[in-house]
């Protein structure tokens, strides 16, 4: 099976991009020390049409809502998920889109993965100046509870967060795909409830987390870096020295952790779940993986009920160089009624903050965790009193837009505003 690179993002310039960012963060402490909020410390400005508080001199645009008829004839499907966004032609960009639906049927049976599955990804492509939608279509469809994912030089890597039979797969979508394609299943990433994937182009090893309250964190190591979603071995993190170490309760803010992978030797779980199978070789324990996002040589993990309180903590994975060790650090987690409430999904932006978008007690919100430790609210969801969480956060390559879903009320936005002045 071979792989073929994006036409405008070469894995070069994929590692480039991630390399600048880190350098730019490189001095500073990537570690969270409580500090206002900030709602406390400027204030959100109250969205007149009640969907979504921003700062000032932000704004937004609805891209798509449910139901909305797209470019193939086909209907924007509900529960919108997990994103990212890819460079695209003629001045666009292109957003890749999950949709957690679970039982249901394909928008086309010939090209479903399963006849009773109503999960999939859709495509929309925007312009890149006004953030105007140009055109939208299905790309993957049959799949079950497509939930976060993550981008790489060669698609996008949609996740299936469900473990039934035939289902929790990683599955690969190509962002020029103009109309519904075969399903492109990626069996070597495991089967498992998938959450998210963040790839390292140097390496070609894909970091996955799994949404359960006892998971664990993967990694699929390939044959070669060219080649990275077929045969090599899925891993389990395991911290060196200890059996099973539960990573969710008793750490405190800036505990690091050495670490080491421990083979699965069942990666699509016929006999044994893959957690069951890490734990049993010592695997360490998150409560409940979720966001995962690839930074320079870095991955961030937010295990969501993790830390004091069960409202989350955030953990930075340092990739080493060859033959050393990579080292696991606590960079944050909720200690007060104050701080982020179940952080779910998680992205870098090209300048190098942090935003994680919640899950938890409404209203939920996005918040930025600077370099320098501070914690800010960025974002708050006031439809139907902000209790649907908020996903798919990312931004487009040139850091204008940030591009977000309100779940539960099927929105997709394109935000835009002065990112790096006012957050500074």
């Amino acid at each position: 099976m071979s792989f073929t690179m994006l036409p405008k993002i070469s894995r070069r310039s994929f590692i480039g991009a991630g390399v600048a960012a880190a350098a730019a963060a490189g001095t500073l402490s990537w570690v969270y020390r409580a500090r206002n909020s900030w709602d406390e410390a400027v204030g959100l400005v109250a969205d007149p049409h009640g969907i979504i508080d921003l700062p000032p001199d932000f704004s937004y645009q609805v891209l798509q809502r449910v139901g909305d008829a797209m470019s193939d004839g086909f209907n924007a499907p509900s529960a919108p998920d997990g994103m990212a966004c890819f460079p695209g032609e003629e001045d666009t960009w292109i957003i890749m889109r999950n949709h957690e639906i679970h039982k249901g049927t394909p928008v086309d049976s010939g090209f479903g993965a399963a006849p009773d599955r109503g999960g999939g990804v859709s495509r929309l492509v925007i312009d890149r100046a006004s953030a105007a939608l140009r055109a939208s279509n299905m790309v993957l469809t049959g799949t079950s509870r497509n939930c976060s994912g993550g981008p790489t030089p060669y698609g996008w890597l949609s996740c299936e967060e469900v473990e039934e039979a035939g289902h929790g797969y990683v599955f690969l979508c190509d962002p020029g795909a103009s109309s519904v394609q075969a399903p492109h299943r990626l069996p070597a990433l495991g089967r498992f409830p998938h959450e998210a994937a963040a790839f390292d182009p140097a390496s070609g090893i894909t970091y996955l987390s799994e949404d359960a309250s006892q998971s664990a964190i993967y990694r699929h190591v390939p044959d070669s870096p060219e080649q990275p979603f077929v045969g090599g071995h899925l891993q389990a993190l395991k911290v060196q020295g200890q059996n099973r170490f539960d990573l969710s309760e008793g750490q405190k803010i800036g505990d690091q952790f050495a670490v080491e992978w421990a083979n699965i030797t069942d990666p699509t779980a016929a006999d044994t779940r893959t957690r069951t199978q890490a734990q049993q070789r010592g695997g360490a324990i998150f409560s409940r993986g979720e966001g995962a996002w690839f930074d320079g040589s870095s991955v961030y993990l937010c295990s969501t009920d993790g830390g004091p309180k069960g409202r989350g903590q955030l953990y930075r994975l340092d990739i080493a160089k060859a033959a050393q060790t990579d080292t696991l650090t606590l960079i944050a987690q909720a200690q007060g009624d104050g701080d982020f409430d179940h952080p779910d999904n998680v992205t870098v932006s090209p300048w190098g903050d942090i935003f994680l978008a919640e899950d938890g007690d409404a209203p939920n919100g996005v918040r930025v965790l600077k370099p320098d430790g501070r914690l800010l609210y960025f974002a708050r969801n006031v439809m139907n009193d902000g209790d649907s969480e908020i996903t798919g956060i990312c931004f487009s390559p040139d850091g204008k837009w940030m591009f977000l879903n309100i779940q539960w009320e099927d929105l997709t936005l394109a935000i835009t505003g002065p990112f790096m002045t006012l957050l500074a």
